[in-house]
């Protein structure tokens, strides 16, 4: 019995119930249990997570090997009788016929636990920022590799692989080595369609690392192909591997896309996924431009009834085949590009390539170790050399995002970074169809002004010797269904387009002569 309690090494005395809510709170606070933080005013506690299966595809979930799970009063419980001898004071009469104390081992009952876990403030505690699966940047430049809490971040750091230090400054064979590794075997047999693609992805992958150093916002990431068997997939698993992925089944819901945001932002993951989308799928979610132009995601988790702020610190990315973008992703979409030009790109001779079978080889814990290793190299030797900007690239609100992958690519000499940002236009669907339409309107009309009812009626079908043509070629806006609007509806969209600029049209928004009725014109940019 003394060697278990010397063993767990702390001997807690409780005594009434106010006694024992005292002293249990004082006592976590002075660090009674190990592995045990504050994040958003709760206590949580790290533990391995045990039973978790190795990953042998790369579109497959890969967890980290740790988990911050809630104090509950049982878990409470359970980590009181694995690290505490939590006793209470007990009187029997001794040999001698007096009475004697002696000590009994206790389980405080479970509303003095929920007592003890009430309340937001714990000043002692250390406080848990999130969980990483890589190496990180400091804010202030130095790496943060060092397995477990890190008091100056506030992260816990719980690698997929096992990392041997890197070099604070790298030396020039070094740097060499891992460039000619990353680009010139890992990525080098990937069907890119033009420089900004590769240098793209080489932004991706190094954005977690860099995420806590640029304190940015992150753009979502859409990797598409014009075949199957291109390498999405692959591709996606580079960073998914290296920091923990989530693979999720694509929704057209949004509210179903709220639920599992909000369900996966609970999970240690860096990087969130959505692979294989259905070939020619528009992505347009109002729900997802929100999330990844907003730096703490809040809502009410399914089966509670309060809701909570979550960091968005993950990068979202989605893979499928001619993929487009809509509504306002289009300016929040970095876009990753393949096409083999072949019928069948599985078929391929790899004997030739730098990496065969690469969708087997970076499974590999080992190779998963290289090629993290060498990323970093390139990132520590950026830093020490002044971590120097592209102080002229903007991107909205990825702007301090661009700036620094930016400097980071173009100083290891990788050119064409957002060169594709025209071609993320042309694929947005939304963009596509307004401008068609604009530009037949003034086609047909000029910049004369119409209301809706108008617009509406030169858009139906036109018989002539029973023959049914269609005067607008298709080009007239449908409703999300494919079909015409009705006047009312017309009203609607086109209020909400006023102003708005598509290629060289806009369209302009008033009220007619006797001021009772809207009319919309188009205006031609130069016209």
């Amino acid at each position: 019995m003394t060697d278990t309690i010397d063993k767990r090494g702390h001997r807690v005395q409780v005594g009434t119930g106010p006694e024992t809510i005292r002293v249990l709170k004082a006592a976590l606070a002075d660090g009674l249990l190990p592995d045990t933080y504050v994040s958003g005013g709760t206590l949580v506690h790290m533990e391995t997570v045990s039973g978790g299966l190795p990953m042998v595809a790369a579109d497959e979930d890969a967890p980290l090997p740790v988990s911050a799970s809630t104090l509950t009063p049982a878990g409470l419980a359970a980590l009181l009788a694995a690290h505490a001898y939590v006793y209470r004071l007990k009187t029997r009469k001794g040999d001698d016929g007096q009475p004697e104390q002696y000590p009994e081992e206790v389980t405080p009952p479970r509303e003095i636990l929920s007592s003890v876990l009430t309340g937001k403030t714990w000043p002692n505690v250390a406080p848990l920022r999130g969980i990483i699966g890589a190496p990180v940047l400091r804010r202030d430049g130095t790496l943060l590799q060092a397995p477990g809490y890190d008091p100056a971040t506030g992260l816990f750091l719980a690698t997929r692989v096992d990392l041997p230090p890197v070099p604070d400054q790298p030396t020039p064979e070094q740097v060499r080595a891992a460039r000619t590794f990353l680009l010139g075997r890992f990525l080098r047999d990937f069907p890119w369609s033009g420089p900004a693609d590769r240098a793209n992805y080489v932004a991706l992958l190094a954005t977690p690392i860099l995420r806590h150093f640029t304190r940015s916002l992150t753009p979502f990431a859409l990797v598409d192909a014009t075949m199957p068997a291109s390498g999405k997939t692959i591709l996606t698993a580079g960073p998914g591997m290296l920091y923990g992925q989530r693979v999720l089944p694509w929704t057209y819901s949004d509210e179903e896309l709220r639920k599992s945001i909000t369900a996966v932002l609970n999970e240690q993951v860096g990087v969130v996924i959505w692979d294989n989308i259905a070939e020619g799928s528009v992505i347009d979610s109002a729900i997802l431009a929100q999330l990844v132009t907003g730096g703490v995601w809040s809502d009410r988790p399914l089966g509670t009834s309060r809701n909570i702020a979550t960091v968005n610190d993950r990068l979202w990315m989605a893979t499928g085949n001619n993929l487009q973008v809509g509504g306002d992703m289009a300016s929040r979409t970095v876009r990753v590009h393949l096409d083999p030009n072949m019928p069948r790109p599985e078929q391929r001779d790899q004997s030739g390539f730098g990496i065969p079978h690469l969708d087997q080889w970076i499974t590999v814990p080992a190779n998963q170790l290289t090629v993290l290793w060498h990323l970093l190299v390139m990132v520590l030797d950026w830093t020490g050399n002044g971590a120097p900007r592209a102080a002229g690239m903007s991107m909205r609100q990825f702007t301090p995002w661009a700036q620094a992958l930016g400097g980071f690519l173009t100083y290891h000499g990788i050119e064409g970074f957002l060169t594709n940002l025209a071609d993320v236009r042309e694929i947005d669907e939304d963009e596509t169809r307004w401008r068609a339409f604009l530009t037949c309107w003034h086609e047909r009309h000029g910049g004369r002004a119409m209301t809706a009812a108008e617009l509406r009626k030169d858009g139906e079908p036109q018989t002539f010797a029973a023959e049914v043509t269609d005067p607008w070629d298709g080009q007239f806006i449908t409703t999300h269904n494919g079909r015409l609007p009705n006047p009312l509806q017309l009203g609607r969209l086109l209020t909400g387009q006023a102003g708005r600029w598509r290629g060289d049209h806009v369209l302009r928004a008033g009220k007619n002569d006797r001021g009772d009725r809207a009319v919309f014109w188009v205006e031609r940019h130069g016209g």
